[in-house]
């Protein structure tokens, strides 16, 4: 990187940094590198500075994984909790490890609970009570109740900075309480309404508070009815309700029903776009699918399901060579029935997606089961007797076997129906057991339309007693 290179990325103006695709600009992160490279650790705050938070993290993700350590210890005064909690799970986690205890206690102080949990949790036992006791006590005490927490759940995810007020007060009070209390968090989009045992009985916009005549009690502009999280409740469960309800925040009650914390919709947004990714990776069996995951955890979860996957495949190479004498007297058929088991395992996977998104948004229950693996065996039918035509009218044509052509158009029929029925039965069937329906359901599906599509195909052109 030449110098005119680095004092033009310093000159530019910040929108001027970004790609089309909203990301910093190659030529920006080579000239924070060579500042880096060459000692010039002003050079590279100076580049970094007028950056978002965001778009700090987005530095450190897009640099070479040798340089992140470096360019840390360059910019170490604006590496700060806004940074780290916008930054990939997996650099973050590298950045941390070189961060000396209090280093960490410091940054964490300074994000809201949630963040410094997620930052937190991920260390080693031994690292995070070396973090917990460089800080606060206040600080202290709010993070080991929130780890105390199952994994995954509305404790762990709430926030415990916000604003609740006695039922018994006016708008007056509230106005004033909000404007003399320098300490009350600054993020906040309503006011929960708490009884004196601290149970949430209503919740109150900003926006009326700011529109309300100052005499008038709270309880009488506050909306009674609202959706209460259960500090226990699984973070996917927490998403649905905001999507459902249209939430921007929700009150988080304990076991006694007292209010101990909010979930804002900023946090739900990150949630669901990690779930929606977290299924789509376990049917693929591509382990966390993190370009920044290191390469030794990657090919562990990606070799553990090839293993399986490869004993799937030993199961359907088994069934062909059941049928050995068959294919040796017609050829054909094993050009063919990888056509059969191949359409099979489209269709099974077509069916296997709509079911195992439409348990994760409870749209498939107990309640409609039955009608969803009806509606899916008629689908499966229509596709399989349009599919088996076709392809029973092609293999007519070109092999002259019009025996051929029906043997194939059966076997195309019979494994659509298989495929459809394992689609939705197999991630139901997980899913009552217990298991996530994501995880599994892809090898279990595949194994059926494979073993079927063969044992259909192959089955009925021996029963046929079909031959050159």
């Amino acid at each position: 990187m030449s110098e005119t290179d680095i004092e033009t990325a310093d000159a530019a103006p910040a929108e001027t940094l970004h790609d089309e695709d909203d990301r910093l600009k190659s030529t920006f992160v080579d000239a924070v590198i060579a500042c880096v490279e060459e000692g010039d650790a002003e050079g590279a705050r100076d580049l970094v500075r007028p950056l978002h938070p965001a778009d700090i993290a987005d530095l450190f993700e897009l640099a070479p994984q040798d340089m992140r350590r470096p360019i840390a210890t360059a910019i170490a005064e604006l590496l700060d909790g806004d940074v780290l909690s916008e930054m990939n799970e997996w650099v973050r986690d590298e950045l941390i490890d070189a961060l000396a205890p209090h280093e960490v206690a410091e940054i964490a102080t300074q994000l809201d609970t949630d963040d410094a949990v997620a930052i937190i949790e991920e260390m080693e036992e031994e690292d995070q009570r070396a973090v917990l006791r460089a800080m606060e006590p206040d600080d202290r005490a709010a993070i080991e109740e929130a780890l105390s927490y199952p994994e995954e759940s509305a404790g762990r995810l709430m926030q415990r900075d916000l604003i609740a007020v006695p039922e018994h007060w006016t708008v007056g009070d509230v106005l004033d309480y909000l404007r003399r209390n320098e300490d009350l968090t600054t993020d906040f989009w309503e006011i929960f309404v708490v009884n004196a045992a601290h149970h949430p009985i209503g919740s109150c916009k900003l926006s009326w508070v700011m529109r309300t005549p100052r005499k008038i009690s709270i309880s009488d502009v506050m909306q009674r009815e609202q959706t209460l999280i259960p500090v226990e409740m699984d973070q996917e469960e927490v998403a649905l309700r905001f999507q459902k309800y249209a939430l921007i925040s929700a009150a988080v009650t304990d076991p006694a029903g007292r209010l101990v914390g909010m979930i804002t919709v900023d946090d739900i947004v990150h949630i669901i776009q990690e779930e929606a990714g977290e299924d789509i990776l376990k049917l693929s069996g591509a382990g966390d699918g993190d370009i920044n995951e290191p390469v030794f955890e990657t090919v562990k979860v990606r070799l553990s399901w090839l293993v399986v996957n490869l004993g799937t495949a030993v199961l359907a190479a088994s069934v062909v060579g059941l049928f050995q004498d068959t294919i040796a007297q017609l050829v054909v058929l094993a050009v063919l029935m990888p056509i059969v088991s191949g359409m099979g395992g489209n269709a099974g996977t077509q069916t296997m997606a709509v079911a195992v998104r439409a348990l994760a948004l409870n749209q498939l229950t107990s309640s409609n089961t039955q009608r969803m693996i009806f509606r899916e065996f008629r689908i499966a039918i229509i596709n399989g007797l349009c599919l088996g035509a076709l392809i029973g009218v092609v293999v007519t044509l070109v092999y002259g076997k019009a025996d051929l052509g029906i043997v194939i158009c059966l076997a195309m029929v019979i494994n659509n129906i298989i495929a459809g029925l394992a689609g939705i039965l197999v991630p139901v069937g997980l899913d009552k057991a217990g298991a996530d329906p994501a995880v599994s359901s892809a090898v279990f599906v595949t194994t059926a339309t494979d073993v079927m599509g063969f044992f259909s195909f192959l089955g009925l052109a021996a029963l046929c007693g079909l031959h050159g």
